[in-house]
Formats: C-alpha cells, sequence, structure tokens
C-alpha cells in the first residue's frame, strides 16, 4: 500500500480484514523512527468511525515501512496499488521511485477518483504497463460495495480478471469495469447530481438543511443526503473532484454546473472543510447540528422540514405520476426536486455511452458507490 493518508490507512485495514498480508508505506519521518508517519496512520485507524477494522488488533499485522529506507520489500508483494494525492505529478514521482524495485509479476493499481489511468501509465516502463491499471474504491473502503475497475488502454485483459476475481471473493466487493472517463462512472453522475443540488438550491434560495430533508431517505438516497454528503467527502476533496470535471471536459452541455458556489469557496479559504476540520456546511455546538444560513451569515439550528404538499407528492409509488406531480407545482421545494431529477435523468441519457458498457453498470455504480436504493435508469 502506497500511501497512509485516509484512503490507503483504510484500504490497508479492510486487506488485514481479509487476511491478506499487507505493508504499508509513507514518508520518511525527518526525526526519530523513519516509520513515524506510517505509524500515526495506523493509530488513528482506532479513532475513525465507522471502524475500518474488524478488531482493533488486527492493527498489528499491518507492515510498516517508508520510501527512503524499504523499497526493497516491493519485491515480495504481487499487487501495489497507489493512494496518495490526486496529483498526476506526485503520481508519477513516486512511480518512478518504485519500479526498479517491483517483482516481475507484481500488479500495480492506481487508487485514483478519477484522473486518467493512461496518463497515468504513460510514466511507466512499456513493460509494466500491461500490468497497471486503476482499482478506485470508495471511503469507508470497509463498508462501501463499490471498487471500479479501470483499464487503460495497455492493461492486460486476464489481469483485469483476474483482479476482478481477487477483489470480490476475497475482499467481498462489488466490481463495476468502467473506462477511462473523467471521474469514472459513480462521481461523475454522483458529484454532478451533488452539482446540480447546489445550482438549484442557489436558484431557488433554499436552506441548505432543507436541502438536505428532500434529498436523503425521502427520495430513497443516504441520510447523508447533499450537502452532509460534502462535509464527510470533504469540500476540499470535493472542490478537487469538481476541477477535474471542469477542466477536463469543456465540451460537456452541463459545463456552466461545474463550479464550486461563492460560499463554497470562501469555507474553503476559512479552512472550514466540512467533518474532518469541525466545521463546513454544518458544524456541531455541544449536542446540538448547526447549519451555515448565508442570509445571517452565520450558524444556526439545523430542523428543517419538508413541505407537508411536497412529502404528499413523493408518496407516489409510480416514478412517472411522482415526477409529473413535482414539475406541476408550484412550491420551490417541488421545483427544486423535479430540476434537480430532469437534471440526473438528462446527463445520465446523454453520456451513458461515454463513461459506461450499458445502463446496468451506470445503475450498479451509483446504488453501490453513493447509497442510492435506485439508479438513474431503473427510476426511468
Amino acid at each position: 500500500m502506497l500511501g497512509a493518508g485516509v484512503m490507503g490507512a483504510q484500504i490497508a485495514a479492510h486487506l488485514i480484514n481479509a487476511n491478506v498480508p499487507v505493508v504499508m508505506f509513507e514518508l520518511a519521518a525527518k526525526d526519530g523512527d523513519p516509520n513515524a508517519n506510517v505509524r500515526r496512520a495506523i493509530e488513528n485507524l482506532g479513532k475513525l468511525e465507522p471502524a475500518p477494522l474488524a478488531a482493533s488488533a488486527l492493527a498489528a499485522y499491518i507492515d510498516v515501512a517508508n520510501y527512503d529506507g524499504d523499497l526493497a520489500e516491493l519485491r515480495e508483494c504481487d499487487l501495489v496499488i497507489e493512494a496518495i494525492a490526486e496529483r498526476v505529478d506526485l503520481k508519477k514521482s513516486l512511480y518512478e521511485r518504485i519500479v526498479p524495485h517491483l517483482a516481475p509479476r507484481a500488479v500495480l493499481a492506481t487508487n485514483t477518483s478519477g484522473l486518467s489511468v493512461n496518463t497515468l501509465a504513460q510514466a511507466l516502463p512499456e513493460a509494466l504497463r500491461e500490468r497497471f491499471c486503476g482499482v478506485h474504491f470508495f471511503n469507508p473502503p470497509r463498508y462501501m460495495y463499490l471498487v471500479e475497475l479501470i483499464a487503460s488502454r495497455h492493461t492486460r485483459a486476464d489481469l483485469l480478471d483476474q483482479l476482478e476475481t481477487f477483489l470480490t471473493t476475497t475482499l467481498g466487493k462489488g466490481v463495476i469495469r468502467a473506462k477511462d472517463t473523467p471521474n469514472f462512472i459513480a462521481n461523475r453522475v454522483g458529484v454532478f447530481s451533488i452539482l446540480a443540488a447546489f445550482h438549484h438550491t442557489e436558484r431557488l434560495r433554499l436552506a441548505f438543511d432543507v436541502v438536505d430533508a428532500l434529498t436523503g431517505p425521502l427520495i430513497g438516497r443516504p441520510k447523508s443526503a447533499t450537502y452532509r454528503t460534502a462535509d464527510v467527502v470533504g469540500l476540499d476533496t470535493l472542490a478537487h473532484v469538481i476541477s477535474t470535471m471542469k477542466e477536463t471536459l469543456p465540451e460537456d452541455p452541463w459545463h456552466k454546473y461545474f463550479e464550486p458556489p461563492v460560499w463554497y469557496r470562501g469555507l474553503l479559504e476559512q479552512g472550514a472543510l466540512g467533518q474532518k476540520s469541525g466545521r463546513g456546511v454544518y458544524r456541531k455546538a455541544g449536542a446540538q447540528i448547526q447549519v451555515l444560513d448565508l442570509g445571517a451569515r452565520d450558524y444556526r439550528r439545523a430542523e428543517a422540514e419538508p413541505d407537508a404538499s411536497v412529502i404528499e407528492a413523493l408518496k407516489t409509488k409510480d416514478a412517472a405520476e411522482r415526477l409529473r406531480k413535482l414539475r406541476e407545482s408550484a412550491h420551490p421545494q417541488a421545483q427544486f426536486l423535479w430540476a434537480v431529477s430532469r437534471d440526473m435523468l438528462h446527463y445520465c441519457a446523454y453520456q451513458l455511452a461515454d463513461i459506461a458498457d450499458n445502463a446496468r453498470d451506470l445503475d450498479l455504480a451509483v446504488r453501490w458507490g453513493f447509497g442510492w436504493n435506485q439508479g438513474p435508469f431503473e427510476i426511468w
């Protein structure tokens, strides 16, 4: 495991849960124990909720290493997963360091959430490119069912089959093979859905907690809904994914959506990055959950409820009839749900051929990666 950050450490933990021996690499500490950084990451696993490890004692089975003194240990590894920062230059630099130490049989995989696998492959020797691919776990890796498997144009087909078998039977994952397009399948659709919600929240002047009350279990989505999801993911991490879409998809018909709102950029500038920094769209004040109120420019108690007429419309079992009722309602909350549903369905239909092999794969990727009860095409 290359990288002991949030994802790297938790992927290592899930491997140990499955009785797969793993050695985790990180930058050498400047002073004292050179493996202090990776040891700290392992200690932090015990503080995370939900727990990445099936039992706290399993942490002792993750071997520790650093890039300065331990690269020779890579010679014993069959699968090397890179999970460092989402920057092409940093990943390429690391590949240059590790390549001389990889075994001839070793598979190298990147856990990138959206960078081009083909671009990263170009940094590798030609002989290694056929053993390189993307293996994109979702956060938290122990609990999220989806893993996206992404081939470059050089990746051997039999290698993908072997990896899929390992991911499904040993790690208990649901694998979807994604095309090498920006943010792959689940993030492409899921983040677009968040961006559509941002756009229509502002257009209809809705409060953030109102939107979350509308876009959670009421419509078959997780309790974290829209803005809580952004806080959990990390506003900085989400901003990076949005930036990737903006830079790499200039011809996308919805390109105007690929921009964080002004208030969002303000939070980033203040270091309010969401759950990991203790403050984002939401914050906790004692036992009270508070939400950012743009009008007051301060936080207030989060207590919004959907309008009764909207709840009644959403009780309609037939999806077409349900959407018709929302579209015909003059209530801003109903108009919001109609607009984000319309945009999401149109986006998936327009982009399907480019990002997935079929509608089923897109639906499963969104269900497994974002926790939706139904995928876009199932709803349709």
